[in-house]
Order: structure tokens, then sequence, then C-alpha cells
């Protein structure tokens, strides 16, 4: 017998609905070819999470120099009660990006009595998995999932949710990840989802001292150069790549103009390699570049927030400032 309102079936946890949008995936190949062809060279980030980067980002959160997520899950610990009064009860939990629950756990923990959680991923799989340990770990909520592309806009209307305040959690800075106008569109498509009355919690990494941050993106262990290269060793595996992963070095750079962290690989020899039926050649000393960190001001992140129709309710930071999370509500239309 399957409860709709609990997701329980014959006893054990199930989804209340899911959704599947049937998002386009990532064309790998086509991707990394084009990336290759730039100038300078690019791979997009979002192929480091295979099974093999996904457990080394999971070692990078514990190391001594990765402040972050230590530092954004106290602050949600530290606020609990504050997200309770702001969200009130009966709030409807919606996660772009369903990742570790650990944060979402501490917030579903924080309010009063919420009465759903919608997990939104592009990777149907994970999405289910995730979403499942949540209806395990809180029987009486109910849980969904939307397989979509949640950079691409939400729409949130057609599902069977509860009538209260939707709170839209997107935390670990990964906002920082897109490039300005990226991030205007994605917090645009957020905006254009929600009712008045409804929220998003959504955490910001701050600019601080260059030397911290460097030290955060490339660790005296190596655990983030082994992220780094891991995209090389995805490409040879996968696509039939013959890049000398040996030759290039993990580099971690402030750029104080663009306010980011970024992460390249650099060629320390000259190489020619395939991938499929392209060939491409690495001067020595050439970079590819793998990734961007966009950090904030307070300044800068409410002006962004600003810019497609929210207001920053409240704001909460750490002693020392290293990170944020912030609340952000529509602002009435003029």
């Amino acid at each position: 017998m399957h409860d709709r309102a609990s997701g329980r079936l014959n006893g054990h946890a199930a989804l209340a609905f899911f959704d599947d949008q049937h998002p386009p995936a990532g064309d790998f190949l086509a991707d990394v070819l084009d990336g290759f062809s730039r100038s300078p060279k690019q791979l997009a980030p979002v192929y480091f999470y295979d099974a093999a980067g996904s457990a080394i980002f999971d070692e990078i959160t514990q190391l001594p120099e990765y402040y972050v997520t230590r530092t954004e899950l106290a602050i949600l610990d530290r606020i609990g009660p504050e997200l309770a009064a702001l969200a009130g009860p009966g709030a409807v939990v919606i996660e772009p990006g369903s990742g570790s629950s650990v944060k979402v756990r501490k917030l579903l923990d924080a309010l009063s009595e919420p009465a759903s959680y919608v997990g939104l991923d592009i990777s149907g799989g994970h999405l289910k998995a995730a979403c499942l340990e949540i209806a395990e770990a809180y029987p009486d909520l109910q849980v969904g999932a939307v397989c979509a592309d949640f950079t691409q806009g939400l729409d949130l209307s057609h599902l069977p949710l509860h009538d209260g305040k939707r709170i839209l959690f997107f935390p670990g800075s990964t906002v920082g990840n897109f490039e300005p106008d990226g991030a205007r569109r994605l917090l645009a498509g957020f905006r254009q989802a929600m009712r008045p009355g409804d929220a998003v919690l959504i955490g910001a990494d701050r600019v601080k001292d260059p030397a911290r941050l460097v030290a955060a993106y490339d660790d005296a262990q190596g655990v983030t150069a082994r992220f780094n290269l891991n995209l090389v060793h995805r490409i040879n595996r996968e696509l039939g790549g013959s890049i000398n992963p040996a030759s290039l070095s993990h580099r971690a750079i402030w750029n104080a103009d663009k306010a980011r962290i970024e992460m390249h690989l650099v060629a320390g020899l000259a190489q020619e390699f395939q991938i499929g039926d392209s060939t491409f050649k690495l001067r020595e000393g050439e970079s590819i570049h793998t990734e961007n960190s966009h950090k904030f001001t307070q300044e800068s992140f409410t002006s962004l927030a600003e810019s497609v129709g929210f207001r920053v309710r409240s704001t909460w930071s750490d002693d020392a400032e290293l990170f944020s999370l912030h609340w952000l509500e529509p602002a009435a239309k003029a």
C-alpha cells in the first residue's frame, strides 16, 4: 500500500512523486573537444564529479585548509531557531543540486514540522538514492524528486506540494562556480519559480586573505591536485584520450580583478595527444583552465541578488567572516 502523504510503500521509504523532465545529458566528448579547441584551453567543471571525483571531493571537505563545509555547517547549527522563525511551520524545502544530505538535514531538523522535501538534480539515479535516504530518515515528511536541469529555470507549478512557505536551499557557494551572467540567470530562474512569501537560503564564500583562499584550493596533502587531475584520468579512460597526466601540475591562483579562485592544469612539458579522432598540442607552460570559484563581499552578493528581483532579508556569517548564508525573498514588484 502506498501512502502518498508520507511516501511509505509497504512500510519502506518511497518517494511521494518522481517528476522526470528528461533533461538532456551533457555530451562529455563534445564538451571536451570544444574546450580543448579554445584559447586558452578549458574544461567544464561539471565533469569533475564522476564516482572517483565525488569521493575525492568528500576528502577535500575534511581538509584543514578547506574551511567552507565546516564553517557553513557551524553557521547552520547556530541559526536554527532564526531559520525556523523565518520559515514558519509546514515549510516545503526544495534543494536544487541535491548533494550530500548532511546540510539539508540540519535545515530540516531546525524547522518547525516541515511538510515536504523536494530534491532536484540532472542525474536521476543519484537523485533518487539521495531522496530515498531523506525519506527513510524522515518518515513523516513528504519527499519527492524532480529530475531536471535547474540551471535552465524551475517549474514547480505542477508538483503536488503542500501549501507552506517554499524554501529553496542552495548551500556550499555553488553560485560562485558560475560566471557572473550565469549566476544572474540561475538566481533569476529561482526568482521566477517563487511565490510571494517564498525564500532562498543560499551559501556564499567570502573574499578574504588570498593566501588562505589559495591554500583551500591547493592543500598541503595534494588532495585538490588529485581532484583536478582526475578529470584528465576520466578523459583518458572514457574518451580514449592519450593525455600524459604526469606532465601536468595543479595550480590554484587568486584573480583579484574577477574576485575568484581559478584552478588550472599546467603543462610541465610540451605534449601532443589524441581525444577520439582529434589531435591537440600543449606547449610547455600552457594552462588548461578547469574551474572558477567566485568569492563575494556583502555588497557584491547583495548587488547580485537585487539585480534579479530579490531582497536580502537576513545574512549570517562566522566570527572570522569566512563564509555567509543569506535569506533572500522576492522583492515586491515595482
